[in-house]
């Protein structure tokens, strides 16, 4: 099933079973931000990145490392050199995402970030070295930037796909096909807003992270923070433009999220999780976030 409709589709998703897949990830892969800095071609439709000026590519570099090294100690984590050709490259998962020995290549927006699916490095790490199937959606029409747009419930196969110049409705159908969901559920962004994972977080098939401003119709945001219960928490604005949102579960046990999210993440929301089973890591990426997204984006997950 692939709907607008909220109501058909959390009707099939009371009766999906986690059981799907693996709620987090067996492994990551980064890119590092090797010329670094702001791509004009994507800041047309990303309010979030920085001017110019703001760039630090040396602080950007250093921080990417440590994120790396933090990573590494949860799950085995991966990281490819960047190409001063692709200044926002640091931001993957919009690009390559895998799901159940499939590896998936996206069709971005803006031509500066289409030649990052043509990298026959990482293409060949997936396929020939990991053996993943590759399905190449990066040659069709439609935009459809993979994790970026939409947001899995990877525990029962439940996608939530945010629409946007950066995803139409055909780009939606192709990933929905691609990552073999059971359903999801489509809806139109908030002016302003680019990307389905800054306003919404599944953690791990047991938690989400909500900003409702961040939907064109809030009451689909509320009504995806309803179906987690007790561990849908509902984020305002100044959430949502930290990147609170922009959080991921490395493991069953660890949320992950900016040291600038940390800070401004409720209190309440924040003992919530830790009730839900979470610790809730953060790693300063200020420089990074400059780029207009911040932890989750990095990450490219391989399941």
């Amino acid at each position: 099933m692939i709907t607008r409709d909220a109501d058909a589709f959390f009707a099939a998703a009371l009766a999906c079973p986690a059981d799907f897949g693996p709620p987090t990830a067996r492994a990551a892969f980064l890119v590092s931000p090797e010329g670094f800095g702001r791509a004009e071609e994507s800041a047309r439709d990303n309010r979030y990145m920085a001017a110019a000026a703001a760039f630090d590519p040396d602080l950007a570099m250093r921080e990417h490392r440590a994120l790396q090294r933090r990573m590494s100690t949860v799950l085995p984590t991966v990281c490819f050199a960047g190409d001063p050709a692709t200044p926002d490259a640091v931001f993957p998962n919009n690009v390559f995402a895998t799901v159940d020995g499939r590896a998936i290549i996206g069709r971005m927006r803006h031509p500066v970030r289409q030649a990052e699916a043509s990298r026959a490095d990482i293409r060949g790490f997936l396929r020939d070295v990991l053996r993943h199937r590759e399905i190449d959606l990066s040659t069709q029409p439609h935009p459809c930037e993979l994790t970026g747009s939409l947001v899995i419930d990877r525990a029962r196969g439940l996608g939530f796909c945010g629409l946007s110049e950066r995803c139409d409705e055909a780009g939606a159908r192709l990933m929905h096909e691609a990552f073999g969901l059971r359903a999801t559920l489509l809806f139109d962004l908030a002016p302003g807003e680019y990307h389905g994972n800054v306003v919404l977080a599944v953690l791990a098939g047991r938690a989400a992270l909500v900003c409702p401003q961040g939907f064109a119709d809030p009451t689909v945001g509320d009504a995806i923070a309803g179906f987690y219960g007790a561990a849908g928490f509902r984020l305002d604005a100044a959430a949502k433009a930290a990147f609170v949102a922009n959080a991921i579960a490395l493991s069953p046990a660890s949320v992950w999220m900016s040291a600038a999210a940390g800070a401004a993440l409720p209190a309440p929301v924040r003992a919530g999780l830790e009730a839900a089973g979470f610790v809730v890591e953060t790693v300063p990426l200020a420089a990074v976030e400059a780029a207009g997204g911040s932890l989750r984006c990095c990450v490219a997950e391989i399941y």
